[in-house]
């Protein structure tokens, strides 16, 4: 895991300095970039596997750098580390696929901890290069891509977020809160009624292949399960 690249982007230089010397007690590879338009330039070069992004940032913020890495990357862990905690702040956060929004002051310590488990979870459930495979599917979550009898059809970057987090749990239930949180940032009503909508259409594309279903659990959420009968 200490090989794991980091890119830290915060216009506060003394605290980032801080922050990076801790950061460098369990990760060898940790660069620092002062605002947002010097980190994306590093973003290109550096291909970190974690992104530590502050908000309010000249030249680009955080907001406007996750979106441009969210353009050419879906696969890089993001969290926000900001003073910016209301909740329209923290929305817009989720909406760009940020993985964590963790409001300042904060205790390194646990900033450290949520690191190591999302490293660890990546590792453990992700495929190389983003390309998994269940029953007969081939499902690429970086080029937003599902294919099966031949056919390889594009799918929305939310529908691969939502297929990627049953695949990462196949043959288990996914609590249906646990998707709107992860996938809109909230579980309104209106994001409810999307996300059946969505599932409805993944089902669509793997309904001519027998070897994968989607079912639902009446209240609780949604299991993807391989039928070893096929």
């Amino acid at each position: 895991m200490r090989e794991k690249k980091i890119l830290l982007v915060d216009d506060d230089y003394r605290n980032s300095m801080l922050l990076k010397r801790f950061l460098e007690q369990d990760f060898d590879n940790v660069l620092y970039a002062e605002n947002g338009k010097v980190a994306w330039e590093y973003f290109q070069s550096f291909k970190p596997e974690l992104v530590l992004l502050d908000v309010n940032m000249p030249e680009m913020d955080g907001f406007e750098l996750a979106q441009k890495i969210r353009s050419c990357n879906k696969s890089v862990i993001l969290f926000f580390l900001t003073d910016r905690t209301e909740k329209s702040d923290r929305l817009r956060g989720f909406e760009l696929k940020g993985n964590d929004y963790i409001p300042k002051p904060f205790y390194p310590e646990e900033l450290i901890a949520k690191i190591k488990e999302r490293f660890e979870n990546s590792s453990g459930n992700q495929a190389i290069d983003n390309i998994f495979r269940f029953g007969n599917a081939v499902f690429n979550y970086s080029l937003c891509t599902i294919g099966h009898s031949g056919k390889t059809q594009k799918i929305s970057s939310r529908q691969a977020d939502i297929l990627l987090i049953l695949v990462k749990h196949l043959n288990s239930v996914v609590e249906r809160e646990a998707i709107l949180n992860q996938v809109w940032g909230d579980n309104s009503y209106a994001n409810s009624l999307a996300l059946n909508v969505q599932i409805t259409y993944l089902r669509r594309l793997i309904a001519d292949d027998k070897s994968v279903v989607i079912e639902s659990l009446k209240k609780r959420g949604y299991v993807m399960k391989e039928n070893i009968h096929y």
